[in-house]
């Protein structure tokens, strides 16, 4: 009988039965992210890495959002959810164009690695920008959201597994992201590090999970078995599989030492709760098997997580989706493009309008500064796919304000010894701006490209060609803005995965030629002596490989380029400059080192010093200034130096009309700092301390130049004393209630947060821990008419007024607490206090 109940059983579940035909070696081939065809069982090959934080990332054209920063600076959910279903639907529209049994490439997949849900706990971290900020519970509501909108409602049928990211205690440097060891107090663990992943999982009902690099207590993450068996698994009732960041796995030998071998290491993963490995690594289960370092039970309950997922999404062991209808002309549509205009100007934080600069008023004449105002890297952020139709600041502003109102400079590079994209202003052809490009392949295209600045990645050239291998010409004038000597350069982003073949390209400037091959590493700089006059130049690109962009670049002599952008603010009625940072140097592990920047991260968290005497000397001509900022972090100015300044974070594909848009008062800004502000780098403790002692509003003692929460609009609001029940038991939920009014000249959004101040905790904290400042308990966006008001409810549960002492331990205390509510912390705008008192304890809150 025995024999015939195990068929029964394998019948009824076929992911059971084919794990009992495969070989060890099978299995961990279908355990690594690249998973080949297993004809054996029926199974089609598989790639898990794909990314979404933003959009749906590197697989060709699709819907750009602004990078995750910035939709944390909406402060809207109901928009996170639509993100998240448009990225999920590209997803599966691309993934519905092959058949199922297609040979998946990386970034072709249904299981994506996003959103990143880390604290942003420094503002010099480079990946700060993939991240919802400082909170949280911003963070952790803002990703349940998210997760939802990119599962979709039914969690047997899901359009795409998502994945919260890095678990746990993940926020940089990156220069020693794969072996850092990090000491995180209980406190902190379970009041910032836990709350958002705790939060995506018990309620966002994520259906994957990434480990992190970094070691916790001398731990790997990703073999630690109290972070993902007890806490992540028990305590959470997390039923889906996890993954480790890409070659986390190999680094727990390689880097952390912390077993001899890849084969130690990959076992000590999967007995730590890993399920599926970024890498290989997990080629050496074998072996383990082989020494006993994990047992074939352990490996099966790994995989069975793993199958259950596809199975779930449709694309094995019989499953189906009911998202499999998805055709793929559902990318970059006309809906998806209003989500992703609607977020751009919904991101947009108004910082300072001294004054009210802003709105501008209609045929105003305006030059527009900054490097940051004409590159498509800066709209596009990380992680990003190919924009359909990108509109750069410059672009939206000229679309705007009229063509003949608005001149251009760019006045400086974004920091010294780093390059910026050759400019309109010096190139010509034909009398106009840029060079004349001539595109070839299956088919021919002939335009003005005003500078070369392409991203081709998985994507046409140009509209009219098809994806895949093509030539590309470019000639006309370069003209530089003075005499001097100019470093010219060519740079790609070269393919690193499965990719033998790179693009050759030929430069020639003035009869001469600068370059004619290869481009080594994706990057060449030629020299130039130049007079100031022009020359003739022709670019010539052989595009054969799986390389994703070309750029020219340049790091021009500073004078000249200084004095055009003073000419140009002298003859205009304003200047709006568009300053701060780019991917190129803030990001991920990034090859990059010079004065501010190193290794992807800051040193110094100043607006860089050439764009500050840029400011200066457009200061100087007495001519108003509206300052832009484009960057994924804070970046500290001197306020003084414009009369207006609003944050733009890296906005997406819509980020240029949105700007122009607000600009214009066409739309009122509502965003909030998903960040804090801070003065200068030295309000910061040590970057390596994960200790949240003077980190983040919550636990910051001095005084921020823009606090968490702040935010402008060109019209005002007028809040009601907040109501509710002034007394309640402990465990007991607290509903409080308050009437907002817009008493203001103009329609506009406001968004009403809800601040909690407890008791100090009953039991005394260490000396270097941090003392609570006030937190974060609940907010919503609202539109109001001029005029009009509304009613807006807060329920606070047990835990949103919970305190967590010094041994971990979260529980409600006694006492008289204070809540404000308003459109910002206490001080930053109108708000008003609501006093209440708790009796009792309860200390029977889950981990």
């Amino acid at each position: 009988m025995i024999p015939a109940l195990l068929l029964l059983a394998q019948a009824a579940d076929p992911i059971s039965a084919a794990i009992a035909t495969m070989t060890p070696e099978q299995k961990a081939a279908q355990l690594q992210s690249t998973a080949p065809a297993d004809p054996a069982i029926g199974l089609p090959a598989y790639d898990w890495w794909n990314e979404g934080l933003h959009g749906l990332a590197r697989d060709g054209q699709a819907t750009v959002f602004p990078q995750a920063i910035g939709l944390a600076a909406t402060w809207d959910t109901d928009l996170l959810d639509k993100v998240g279903t448009v990225v999920s639907t590209e997803a599966r529209a691309k993934f519905n164009a092959q058949p199922v049994t297609a040979n998946r490439r990386i970034y072709q997949g249904l299981t994506i690695w996003s959103p990143n849900i880390n604290i942003f706990r420094d503002p010099r971290w480079g990946r700060g920008q993939e991240t919802y900020g400082e909170d949280p519970y911003l963070t952790g509501t803002l990703g349940v959201a998210f997760v939802q909108g990119l599962q979709g409602p039914d969690p047997a049928h899901p359009r795409v597994v998502a994945t919260p990211k890095h678990f746990a205690v993940h926020s940089g440097p990156e220069a020693g992201r794969d072996s850092f060891d990090v000491d995180p107090s209980p406190r902190d663990l379970e009041a910032t590090y836990f709350p958002a992943f705790r939060r995506t999982i018990t309620e966002g009902r994520a259906m994957s999970l990434m480990c992190a690099y970094n070691s916790i207590h001398g731990v790997p993450a990703c073999a630690s078995s109290p972070l993902i068996n007890e806490r992540l698994r028990r305590d959470w009732g997390f039923t889906g599989f996890t993954v480790s960041d890409c070659d986390a796995v190999g680094n727990i030998s390689s880097y952390h030492h912390y077993r001899l071998d890849t084969a130690g290491g990959a076992a000590a993963a999967v007995r730590g709760g890993t399920d599926v490995n970024c890498g290989s690594a997990y080629a050496a289960l074998p072996q383990a098997l082989k020494q006993g370092l994990i047992t074939q039970a352990e490996v099966d309950t790994a995989l069975t997580r793993a199958f259950r997922a596809r199975q779930a999404l449709g694309i094995a062991f019989g499953g189906t989706s009911p998202y499999s209808r998805i055709r793929s002309d559902q990318v970059g549509t006309p809906a998806h493009q209003a989500i992703a205009l609607d977020a751009a100007r919904k991101s947009i934080v108004l910082l300072q309008n001294n004054a009210d600069r802003l709105p501008l008023k209609a045929g105003a004449k305006i030059a527009v500064i900054g490097a940051d105002a004409d590159d498509l890297g800066v709209l596009q952020g990380n992680y990003h796919g190919t924009a359909i139709r990108p509109v750069t600041p410059l672009d939206g502003i000229r679309a705007r304000f009229g063509a003949a109102n608005v001149s251009y400079a760019q006045g400086s590079a974004l920091a010294d010894g780093a390059a910026v994209v050759v400019p309109e202003t010096a190139l010509r052809a034909g009398g106009k701006p840029g060079l004349r490009a001539d595109y070839s392949g299956t088919a021919s295209v002939t335009r003005q490209d005003r500078r070369i600045d392409l991203d081709f990645n998985r994507a046409p050239v140009a509209p009219g060609l098809p994806v895949g291998p093509f030539k590309a010409s470019w000639t006309g004038e370069f003209v530089p803005p003075g005499p001097g000597q100019y470093r010219l350069i060519i740079d790609q982003s070269q393919c690193w995965k499965d990719c033998t073949t790179h693009d050759s390209a030929r430069v020639t400037l003035g009869g001469k030629v600068l370059h004619d091959g290869p481009l080594p590493k994706g990057r060449v700089e030629m020299t130039v002596d130049s007079d100031g006059t022009p020359q003739p130049i022709a670019i010539t690109l052989d595009h054969v490989s799986d390389d994703e962009s070309f750029r020219l670049l340049w790091m021009p002599p500073a004078q000249p380029l200084l004095d055009q952008a003073v000419a140009a603010v002298r003859d205009a009625d304003l200047a709006i400059v568009v300053a701060g940072l780019s991917p190129d140097l803030e990001g991920e592990a990034l090859s990059v080192s010079v004065p501010g920047f190193v290794g992807g991260d800051r040193t110094d968290i100043a607006l860089p010093l050439p764009q500050q005497r840029l400011l200066a000397a457009l200061k100087a001509t007495g001519k108003p200034i509206v300052l832009v900022l484009s960057s994924g972090s804070a970046v500290s100015v001197d306020p003084t130096s414009a009369d207006a300044i609003l944050a733009n974070w890296y906005p997406g594909e819509a980020g240029g009309t949105a700007l122009a848009d607000v600009l214009s008062g066409i739309t009122n800004p509502g965003g909030r700092l998903p960040v804090t502000f801070y003065r200068a780098t030295t309000d910061l403790p040590a970057f390596i301390d994960y200790a949240m002692k003077e980190r983040t509003y919550r636990y910051f003692t001095g005084t921020p130049l823009w606090g968490f929460g702040h935010g402008l609009s060109y019209t005002r609001f007028g809040y009601a004393a907040p109501r509710g029940a002034a007394s309640i038991a402990a465990g007991q939920p607290l509903k409080v209630e308050t009437t907002v009014t817009n008493t203001g000249p103009r329609d506009g959004d406001e968004v009403v947060q809800a601040y909690l101040v407890p008791p100090a905790p009953t039991r005394p904290l260490g000396s270097t821990e941090a003392v609570l400042q006030r937190q974060l308990v609940g907010y919503r966006r609202v539109n109001l008419k001029r005029g009009k008001g509304m009613a807006v409810a807060f329920t606070l549960t047990p835990r949103d007024m919970s305190i967590v002492d010094h041994d971990g331990r979260r529980h409600v205390a006694p006492g008289a607490y204070r809540l404000y509510v308003g459109g910002g912390q206490p001080g930053d705008g109108a708000g008003q206090w609501f006093d209440f008192a708790v009796t009792g304890t309860d200390t029977d809150l889950p981990k």
